[in-house]
């Protein structure tokens, strides 16, 4: 429509915008020539480039979802040794626990049986020491119970038969 409305002017006037009939029709030529030649030669080039491209995406594809795969499997293996160590971990602290608990235990008991001994000593020495302070007591006694003797009677009895005198009474006023 255009090319026959340019046509349809005038041939005396001459527009500057349209080309000349023959040089249309060589251009047309060389235009079908360019597009047998591009159908012929660079169509297939590029559908071939096209195509590869496409299955080296696909490729990609599927590689990334095979490292996908394995990236979750490997996850689940971490998760799951990772639960393994928790487990473990709980199971040694239970066991040191268990173990601080019986020492613990041992210790008071091994105290305990110290502070027993301790009682048990303390206990003998407060004998010992009862015992020791009666004979000094008794000795003492003896003693004054004599001079007392010889003051009160005014003579002086032989020493031996006084002992046993006052032992005898000591032991008759300790016996109940």
């Amino acid at each position: 429509m255009l090319v026959a409305a340019l046509l349809a002017v005038e041939p005396t006037t001459k527009n500057p915008m349209v080309p000349e009939t023959n040089e249309l029709i060589y251009s047309f030529i060389a235009f079908i020539v360019l597009v047998v030649l591009f159908l012929k030669f660079a169509y297939p080039a590029v559908k071939k480039g096209m195509d590869d491209r496409t299955q080296r995406i696909r490729s990609n594809l599927d590689e990334a979802e095979k490292a996908k795969n394995e990236a979750t499997s490997v996850l689940t293996e971490y998760q799951h040794q990772l639960q393994d160590a928790k487990g473990e971990s709980n199971r040694i602290i239970e066991e040191a626990r268990q173990q601080a608990d019986k020492l613990r235990k041992d210790l008071a008991a091994q105290a305990q049986n110290e502070v027993n001994e301790m009682k048990a000593k303390a206990a003998e020495d407060i004998k010992a020491a009862q015992a020791r302070a009666t004979a000094d007591l008794q000795a003492s006694i003896g003693d004054l119970v004599i001079q007392l003797s010889e003051k009160v009677i005014e003579r002086n009895l032989d020493r031996d038969t006084n002992i046993a005198l006052v032992n005898r009474y000591i032991e008759q006023v300790a016996a109940p």
